[in-house]
């Protein structure tokens, strides 16, 4: 199987309860970075029956491969056991050279249904294009991040994000670049601006990019999940996860980087 498909069969027989498939597919010592999951197969299998009990699953909306990575966008329906009925999440899973499941970073946010945009927080493309321009892409999203979100050169925003055209996905903010500008200036005067202090990793596919940073918001450690999608050399497209980082009631001491 493909990494995709290997995925794709672990959640799926997480959702069915499979636990015979689960082990088949993951490693024993599978290493967990959800700050209230333990770490390892069989304390994430005890975890099965209160997700069975509430009827939680994912609806996977898009998934995309990087090496030994598999990033997914999923909607988490029933989603009590992780905070509200409805989350919207960025996984990603880290396939071993040994095509077995071994690793789980995940970031969860509520899902809201009236947005800044009129888009949802998950619609839009899926499908991947410009697969010969992963690198770039990658090295687009690295430098908006550095210049813009890290604040080493905040001018160039204009190179990086179409002027044009760009969808946002982010329920607080409007699309264009005049969304962006409104909301710095609003969370600027409510003196709650936030602010990216390091960029932990970059995972692309085509015209589709993943950037997993952390960095501080209300007083409080977040991570900040950023999808973007390029077209042309410049960023059209943006969906997003912003999670406070736990402090207290931690099911594992991996936290939620660790790449």
């Amino acid at each position: 199987m493909s990494k995709k498909e290997t995925v794709g069969a672990f959640l799926g027989a997480v959702a069915k309860q499979d636990t015979t498939t689960m082990r088949a597919l993951a490693n024993a010592d599978y290493i967990q970075h959800n700050p209230f999951v333990p770490t390892g197969l069989e304390p994430f299998i005890q975890l099965l029956p209160v997700l069975k009990e509430s009827g939680t699953y994912a609806e996977n909306v898009r998934m995309f491969e990087d090496g030994n990575y598999v990033f997914m966008h999923n909607i988490w329906k029933n989603a009590k056991p992780f905070g509200a009925d409805e989350m919207v999440a960025f996984d990603i899973i880290r396939v071993d050279e040994h095509g077995k499941v071994a690793e789980h970073w995940d970031a969860m946010t509520v899902l809201v249904n009236e947005t800044a945009s009129g888009r949802s927080q998950t619609d839009g493309p899926t499908s991947v294009e410009d697969l010969e321009r992963t690198e770039a892409n990658k090295a687009l999203a690295v430098s908006l991040i550095e210049d813009v979100l890290m604040g080493k050169d905040p001018s160039k925003i204009t190179e990086y994000i179409s002027a044009d055209n760009y969808a946002q996905h982010n329920p607080h903010t409007k699309d264009g670049l005049g969304g962006i500008v409104e909301a710095i200036e609003t969370l600027t005067a409510q003196n709650n601006m936030f602010k990216y202090t390091k960029l932990h990793k970059v995972l692309g596919a085509g015209n589709f990019v993943l950037t997993v940073s952390e960095g501080e918001w209300g007083g409080r450690s977040h991570a900040f999940h950023d999808l973007f999608r390029m077209k042309d050399g410049k960023i059209v497209e943006h969906w997003d996860v912003i999670q406070a980082i736990p402090t207290e009631g931690l099911a594992n001491a991996n936290g939620m980087f660790g790449f």
